[in-house]
């Protein structure tokens, strides 16, 4: 398993064991990695996999899926100018405190500052809008037990930022994923095995995850009214 490929499957493994349900995808060729392990934790029945095109509709569909959930959801997309286009909905996480996690792949750093078209400074790119931000480092070969482990701690700390668990105040999240060539796995992707399997003697994705629930269908009716707005999370209860 290349080291790309690699994090993107620890990452989207711990965000499933973190109560991650949804996530939603703008297509691009640096975040292959994670988009093909999202869809095969989709395959998997563990999470609900949504694909949009243009970034600011992925964004503010994930942000919307948060706010009905209250369950983090990330948005992921390719690098460049592609992660400036989360940053409205960004936000708007941050004045509503909603945990909405920007996964913005990114250039390894002998790529960054080179001038090339379409690429920018991604690191800290959403500024204090975020609860959290990390730059998480590229992914190498023969650290795979080191590197496994820093990468759920990531992962972990960026739910508990995002949800506000410790600090009692939600928001967004950023991190940002560097990978190197090559981004495509060499196979189908299986279940985590060996070092980079971590916890739970390598099962896949969450041990005992249920599968996310179908929403019910509204009743057919001669006359549906759907009523739809905003306000206090006790007001719907």
């Amino acid at each position: 398993m290349n080291p790309s490929t690699a994090l993107a499957r620890v990452l989207v493994d711990e965000l499933v064991r973190g109560g991650v349900r949804d996530a939603v995808v703008a297509p691009g060729s640096r975040s292959a990695p994670v988009a093909l392990a999202l869809a095969a934790a989709e395959r998997a029945g563990v999470l609900r996999l949504h694909v949009r095109i243009d970034e600011r509709t992925a964004s503010f569909l994930a942000l919307g899926l948060a706010r009905a959930s209250g369950r983090p959801v990330p948005v992921l997309t390719t690098s460049g100018t592609a992660t400036a286009h989360l940053h409205a909905a960004v936000l708007e996480a941050d004045v509503s405190g909603v945990p909405l996690l920007a996964l913005t792949a990114d250039r390894p750093p002998e790529l960054r500052g080179t001038g090339a078209n379409q690429t920018i400074e991604q690191p800290g790119l959403y500024g204090g809008a975020v609860r959290w931000a990390a730059d998480v480092g590229v992914p190498e070969a023969g650290r795979e037990a080191a590197q496994n482990r820093y990468w759920r701690s990531v992962v972990s700390r960026a739910l508990l930022a995002a949800t506000g668990v410790l600090s009692g105040d939600p928001g967004p999240v950023q991190l940002d994923l560097p990978f190197r060539d090559p981004l495509l796995p060499e196979e189908e992707p299986g279940p985590l095995a060996g070092p980079w399997a971590g916890r739970d003697g390598g099962a896949p994705w969450t041990a005992g995850a249920s599968a996310p629930a179908a929403a019910a269908p509204i009743a057919d009716g001669p006359r549906t009214l759907v009523v739809a707005g905003d306000g206090p999370e006790a007001a719907g209860r």
